[in-house]
């Protein structure tokens, strides 16, 4: 098959290049080999390469920054994911969106599968959700694949970085103890698309690592896993550490088609936490 791959240099699409070029033709775009706002070159850029398959978790992730900045996450976001939909279509290649737990309130207070309503309550949740609508709307042959709380490579601005360079800086951290989710190594989440993308079997997929922990159990698996000594994790909630964008209190997703559709599930969350600071 030949997969081209959008945000090639992040922490997913660095780690679904990997994957996916030992027995398919790889194309792995960056940010500066395609913007996806300009629906110009994407569909320039479809029509060159002429895949079979694109899987586009390219976005603007940056969850505070988009309440000061709405435009640029829907441009990117939305918008951005609507081009690839409408190349995509005309170019006749299946398409993998990579959409977030962000699209849920939180509210339900057990895990969501793919039938639950999305209710976004942040810009960045909105603009991912848009490009949900988008995609189904312009293109039949649709896989979206939500995911939570991912984390992967070595340069990525995740949560599992910034546990461990505060806890290389300070004795103490706080953090938030009433955000429930599932951290999803970016690994698992690529071995996953990779069995998805040979099938024609569309619709909406969660996909996270199995398992639930807050974001302060999170952060004491992560100091242990790293073998960091000497420091202690100060649970706090969410209001002590006020940030400019709501977060869902409760955003478990249960991969209720992955199993029903005969794939693997994904491992459990401690699991992947492991394997990936291990190479750390």
């Amino acid at each position: 098959m030949r997969v081209m791959i959008t945000g090639g240099k992040g922490q997913l699409g660095s780690d679904l290049a990997r994957i996916t070029e030992g027995s398919h033709d790889t194309f792995s775009l960056d940010r500066e080999q395609l913007d996806v706002c300009d629906a110009r070159r994407v569909m320039s850029k479809v029509q060159e390469i002429s895949p079979d398959v694109i899987i586009h978790p390219a976005a603007y992730t940056k969850v505070d920054e988009a309440e000061q900045q709405p435009n640029i996450a829907l441009h990117t976001n939305s918008l951005g994911s609507r081009n690839m939909a409408m190349a995509a279509a005309a170019c006749g290649a299946k398409l993998i969106y990579i959409s977030t737990d962000y699209v849920f309130d939180g509210r339900k207070g057990e895990p969501y599968n793919e039938s639950d309503r999305p209710n976004p309550i942040n810009v960045y949740g909105i603009s991912k959700y848009a490009g949900e609508l988008f995609v189904q709307s312009l293109h039949s042959q649709v896989f979206i694949v939500r995911t939570s709380w991912l984390y992967g490579g070595y340069l990525g601005n995740h949560f599992v970085r910034k546990i461990v360079l505060a806890a290389q800086q300070s004795q103490t951290i706080e953090v938030v103890t009433d955000e429930v989710g599932s951290p999803t190594y970016t690994w698992d989440l690529a071995q996953f698309i990779n069995q998805l993308m040979i099938t024609e079997q569309y619709g909406v997929y969660h996909a996270s690592n199995k398992g639930s922990c807050s974001r302060y159990e999170f952060a004491v698996a992560i100091i242990e896993e790293a073998g960091i000594e000497g420091v202690t994790v100060r649970p706090i909630t969410s209001n002590q550490y006020r940030l400019p964008a709501l977060r869902p209190k409760y955003s478990i997703l249960d991969n209720q088609a992955i199993i029903s559709n005969g794939f693997t599930d994904l491992p459990l969350w401690r699991d992947g936490l492991t394997r990936y600071m291990k190479g750390w």
